[in-house]
């Protein structure tokens, strides 16, 4: 079955704690997006005690989200060796700490975008939501207009450099979507925006450690069924790690959603997991905001995604139940 997996708002003794008791076995967290400045190596000891901290309060940590990757880099800009470099070495600890999969994405100038935090869903609860029109009456970025080729070139340089790095070190590559799932956004191609692009990024240098996150709530954002694509990418052996999200509408006009109150059909999605034998780590995405905690880190409500987990958890024991 799906290892659950949670972020939580620190790894002090009793949100650790806390994540045993609702049952989840794995932790995704990272040093943080300033760590070695940013564009620096992540320090080796400084993984390691963090990954014993976790473990030595019974859980895993099974995913880094994310070791940031310059605008430089995925743009194809002067200093990208340098960056790259960096990158590699940070990988190699990584892999010596003993985490096997970063969380990634290829998200220029502009990365998780939303138009509103205070979007009232169930109850009232607080959710994020994002309008396409509203979005693009604002500038462009910095870079300009950057077409979608220019990423993919980027793209492709990064991967041919990283991927012998992260065979060595055996951690896996899993690629997020771009969120919103849109091109362009004021300007700024996107590329990871459909199940067509996901493809063609495993092509691009085929290996058993460049794969993606399925991001449930990205992936129906692009108007697909999430059900068939999580089959399609995990018959390759290409889904290493899951979003378990939820939400109403389309990327061009979209609300997160309560787990159990969106338009994915969750039990199916669940049962897809099943099927293709699926048992790495899934966390609950974004959740509302629920009475009485705060929204300072809008979709990341902790009872929100104690919620998520219980409900997570139901589907689980259906599907055990009904195969």
């Amino acid at each position: 079955m799906p290892r659950i997996g949670l972020v939580l708002p620190n790894l002090e003794e009793g949100t650790l704690k806390l994540a045993r008791q609702i049952g989840a076995s794995d932790i995704v967290t990272s040093l943080g997006a300033n760590e070695g400045g940013g564009v620096g190596v992540w320090d080796f000891q400084k993984l390691l005690v963090q990954q014993r901290k976790i473990a030595d309060a019974g859980l895993f940590w099974s995913v880094i989200e994310s070791m940031p990757i310059t605008d430089r880099v995925k743009l194809g800009l002067a200093g990208r060796d340098e960056d790259i470099e960096n990158w590699r070495q940070s990988l190699r600890h990584v892999g010596a700490a003993g985490i096997p999969i970063i969380c990634y994405n290829w998200m220029a100038a502009f990365g998780w975008l939303r138009t509103s935090f205070t979007t009232r869903v169930r109850g009232d609860a607080l959710a994020t939501s994002y309008n396409h029109e509203q979005m693009q009456r604002g500038p462009m970025s910095v870079y300009g207009a950057v077409p979608e080729e220019q990423l993919w070139d980027a793209l492709e340089y990064f991967i041919r450099a990283v991927v012998p790095v992260a065979e060595e070190a055996g951690v896996q590559l899993a690629m997020h979507p771009d969120d919103p799932p849109l091109s362009p956004i004021r300007g700024m191609g996107r590329i990871m925006t459909s199940p067509a692009n996901f493809q063609r990024l495993i092509d691009l240098v085929p290996s058993p450690v460049n794969g993606i996150t399925f991001c449930q709530g990205c992936f129906a954002e692009m108007g697909i069924d999430v059900p068939t694509e999580i089959r399609r990418f995990g018959s390759q052996g290409k889904l290493f790690f899951s979003h378990f999200r939820n939400l109403r509408g389309l990327a061009a006009d979209f609300s997160e959603a309560f787990h159990d109150d969106g338009d994915t059909d969750m039990f199916a999605a669940m049962q897809a997991y099943y099927d293709i034998g699926f048992t790495g780590p899934m966390r609950p995405d974004h959740v509302p905001t629920l009475e009485g905690d705060t929204n300072a880190r809008p979709g990341y409500s902790l009872w929100g995604r104690l919620f998520a987990v219980g409900y997570m958890k139901g589907l689980m024991e259906a599907v055990e139940k009904t195969r």
